[in-house]
């Protein structure tokens, strides 16, 4: 088999144990020459609202065709479905529990089967507890190294896969309301206000709480210590601390509210 496509890997496994390692030894085992790049294994146990984010923010930065292998699945062993997408960028692998919606929301699908095909797993009894090993791992290897989309299982509707949408931000005349999508291992808060939603605005203040918090253009925009709101690398909204911990000095939580005045 030709290994002309990238495995890209994110899951929440961590590092601690080895069924990263292990993953990586099912693709392996398929073809021993694809390449794999892991784009995370730290997003937060079981946090799929975390894994959509980091995977949305990731597609786009690899070579066309990447295989993106990405395994948050608190649901493995239910009914829920294993999947294989196609997308303009390459592909997506991996449980169909709303891991993917942030990745469809930017970029279109143009086609969904369910991994209904044991021919490409592992084995033909996998574990209810490791669909990353047997089915996801082998299948992404299978597809990387040229085997159509289609001969993975039953074909699906793409209006049929799981939405896990992000709440929308509000617009006024004078402010944006903006809520708390994640918060990177920096402690940087980042909302779910896009860069795009302050074209027409040169002069604004992000407001958490009674906090009045200054725009910037970089983190040293403000004195070591102090907070800074700016547009980060992945285009959305944040607030940040100089050489600091956002998340820790303001004690904020994912769904927080974050306003942005003008």
């Amino acid at each position: 088999m030709s290994s002309k496509r990238i495995i890209a890997l994110l899951t929440d496994f961590g590092l601690q144990d080895a069924y990263v390692g292990v993953m990586k030894g099912a693709i392996s085992c398929v073809n021993p020459d694809l390449q794999t790049i892991d784009i995370t294994h730290q997003i937060p146990r079981q946090n799929i609202s975390a894994a959509r984010f980091a995977l949305m923010n990731a597609v786009g930065y690899f070579p066309d065709e990447t295989v993106y292998l990405s395994v948050v699945d608190p649901g493995v062993g239910s009914m829920r479905r294993g999947v294989a997408i196609q997308i303009a960028e390459g592909f997506l692998v991996g449980p169909d529990n709303g891991l993917f919606s942030g990745v469809l929301s930017q970029s279109e699908g143009l086609m969904a089967v369910e991994l209904t095909n044991s021919k490409f797993w592992l084995t033909l009894n996998p574990s209810n507890t490791f669909h990353g090993r047997d089915i996801f791992a082998p299948v992404a290897a299978y597809l990387a190294s040229g085997i159509p989309i289609e001969e993975l299982g039953v074909k699906i509707e793409l209006d049929t896969l799981s939405n896990l949408p992000i709440r929308e931000y509000q617009v006024t005349e004078t402010e944006i309301i903006g809520f708390i999508q994640y918060m990177d291992g920096f402690g940087n808060v980042i909302t779910n206000i896009p860069a795009t939603a302050l074209d027409n605005h040169k002069s604004w203040w992000a407001s958490v709480g009674n906090l009045a918090i200054p725009s910037g253009l970089t983190y040293n925009s403000v004195s070591v210590g102090e907070m800074v709101a700016l547009i980060g690398s992945h285009g959305w909204v944040e607030v940040a601390v100089n050489h600091g911990n956002a998340r820790e000095k303001l004690n904020l939580y994912t769904g927080d509210l974050v306003t942005i005045r003008f």
